[in-house]
């Protein structure tokens, strides 16, 4: 019993280490503080050790609990022999785990040092065994790890449709919902602001040709080119510009620069948000796989698909759509699929099928008709009605947007 309660306190003492303790052992010069630095250096390991040895001592406090019984009593019944077993369970739970976790929680640094060099000692005799649970347990993970993380993912969904049909949601609880559990999956392309929306200054500008600009478009960060977008070589800091204000057209404001970070079209949204946080950068160039410009993506525009609109003083408020009645919209064509599904609330995935490589309504419709529609036309696609309110020889511009009852394949309307 007292090796069970000793090695249930250097549990709970090697395991409640804080920090701070953790430095203080590493400066220490008590005979066990390097032992104890040393057993945490593998924490997977040392807990494995102390479970074997536990268990092995709890199993063999029952077995001669029930030894010593069947000699002084001779053969026992069933009921006596369960009311010992629960009887040394008992003590074993309350003498053996409670009282000297609790003990070990409050004082972890000096029962870790009392026990740390017993348990050096037992290590190689209970290492075979601790190898092999290991080994076992690191293939379950390798096996059944990915299918525990999508199952979690299905049950996420799950409750969002729940969310989604429980009329005390408010439409801000939804949203934050779908961005949280749809996160991990998007890509930097379904919410980058495409190229041709960039707001970007030619490198052969001289300061005063490009302070009107900074004014005008109130960025704080902005791409800079030389021949056209399509290479872009590198930020303007504005905050790097203001000590330089009152230079002349002779300034070289292009020594300024300042690298531009590149991610492909493809990389997800929640690997860029630990980039933008290890790296200390808030924008990025999204390139396709030609080594080409695609777009352009901010940290606020990933934090947007959780949150929803960040707007300042700069923003502009212009509406991108306007809703007829409960399942009626009408779209700027420009307006990327993923806001388009964000805002009428159907799956994120619901166009995979048809878009190809397009991720804006305009570029829906062109996947649709095959060709550029006139104004007026309409196409069907599963339960959505798409109608052409304004388009050009060149582009589209506007669509009317019904979503209605499910329909398995898409045609055309004559």
């Amino acid at each position: 019993m007292l090796l069970s309660a000793l090695t249930s306190g250097a549990e709970a003492a090697f395991f409640s280490l804080q920090e701070k303790d953790l430095a203080n052992l590493k400066a220490g010069t008590h005979p066990s503080d390097k032992r104890i630095t040393a057993l945490l250096e593998d924490p997977r390991k040392l807990l494995t050790h102390l479970l074997i040895i536990n268990n092995g001592i709890n199993v063999s406090i029952i077995t001669l609990f029930a030894y010593f019984a069947w000699l002084l009593f001779g053969m026992l019944e069933f009921w006596e022999l369960a009311g010992c077993t629960l009887f040394a369970t008992f003590l074993i739970v309350f003498c053996g785990e409670v009282l000297p976790k609790v003990y070990a929680h409050k004082n972890p640094v000096t029962i870790a040092r009392r026990t740390a060099p017993a348990i050096t000692i037992v290590e190689p005799l209970v290492q075979p065994l601790a190898k092999l649970l290991m080994a076992i347990n690191s293939w379950l993970d390798r096996k059944y790890g990915t299918r525990n993380y999508n199952q979690t993912v299905q049950e996420l969904k799950y409750s969002l449709d729940v969310a989604l049909t429980n009329e005390d949601t408010s439409p801000e609880e939804r949203r934050i919902l779908r961005g949280v559990v749809n996160f991990g999956s998007i890509t930097v392309r379904q919410i980058m602001r495409p190229r041709v929306d960039i707001v970007a200054f030619r490198s052969s500008m001289t300061l005063p040709e490009l302070l009107p600009e900074i004014t005008k478009w109130g960025y704080s960060r902005v791409p800079v080119y030389t021949e056209n977008t399509d290479r872009i070589e590198g930020i303007l800091y504005v905050k790097d510009l203001l000590p330089y204000l009152d230079r002349g057209p002779d300034f070289n404001w292009q020594e300024l620069l300042r690298e531009p970070f590149l991610v492909p079209d493809n990389k997800r949204i929640a690997d860029l948000f630990e980039d933008f946080k290890n790296k200390h950068v808030h924008m990025a160039i999204v390139m396709n796989e030609f080594g080409n410009a695609t777009g352009l993506l901010t940290l606020e525009d990933i934090v947007e698909e959780i949150v929803g609109e960040i707007n300042d003083e700069f923003d502009d408020d212009e509406i991108i759509y306007s809703q007829l009645d409960k399942n009626t919209f009408i779209f700027d064509a420009k307006t990327s699929l993923h806001d388009f599904c964000k805002i009428t609330e159907v799956p994120f995935d619901a166009f995979n099928e048809v878009k190809g490589e397009n991720e804006s309504v305009a570029g829906l419709m062109l996947a649709l008709f095959s060709r550029i529609p006139k104004p007026g036309e309409t196409i069907n696609y599963g339960h959505f009605h798409f109608t052409i309110e304004s388009a050009d020889s060149k582009r589209v511009k506007r669509v009317k947007i019904n979503v209605g009852s499910k329909k398995k394949r898409y045609h055309k309307v004559d």
